[in-house]
């Protein structure tokens, strides 16, 4: 792996096919960055749109609104915002997969029983006995 005008890697990726990088250092609005992988694969050529901190998440494509975003290999969470190629993805763009549901019109979840009806979790139990829903 090259390094960038003599500095270290400013930002890399865990595979090639990744939707986004980490950075290991600031990355600054208007910088240009080769973003490498770990895995080996083609490099991206990524233009830094926004302030990226240490430790964050750089687009390495465009993102669009409900994308299902890929790093490490594997799906971590879904846009809710459109993000440009180069742009910083966190918190206020992304929401994780653990608590995403799809489709479902609420966040419950409903375990089938031994004979495939529909029961509830034990924090909805949990919430019957407090009083709520």
């Amino acid at each position: 792996m090259q390094k960038e005008a003599g500095v270290a890697h400013r930002a890399l990726a865990h595979k090639s096919t990744d939707d986004v990088a980490v950075a290991v250092s600031d990355l600054q609005p208007g910088e240009t960055l080769t973003i490498e992988a770990l895995d080996g694969g083609k490099p991206h050529k990524v233009k830094v749109l926004e302030a990226v901190p240490l430790g964050h998440k750089i687009a390495l494509r465009d993102l669009p609104e409900g994308h299902v975003v890929v790093e490490y290999g594997e799906k971590i969470g879904r846009m809710t915002r459109a993000v440009k190629k180069g742009g910083y993805v966190h918190v206020h763009n992304i929401r994780t997969l653990r608590w995403d549901y799809g489709d479902m019109p609420s966040a419950r979840r409903e375990t089938p029983d031994a004979k495939g009806r529909a029961k509830a979790t034990a924090s909805q139990k949990a919430g019957a006995k407090k009083g709520g829903r």
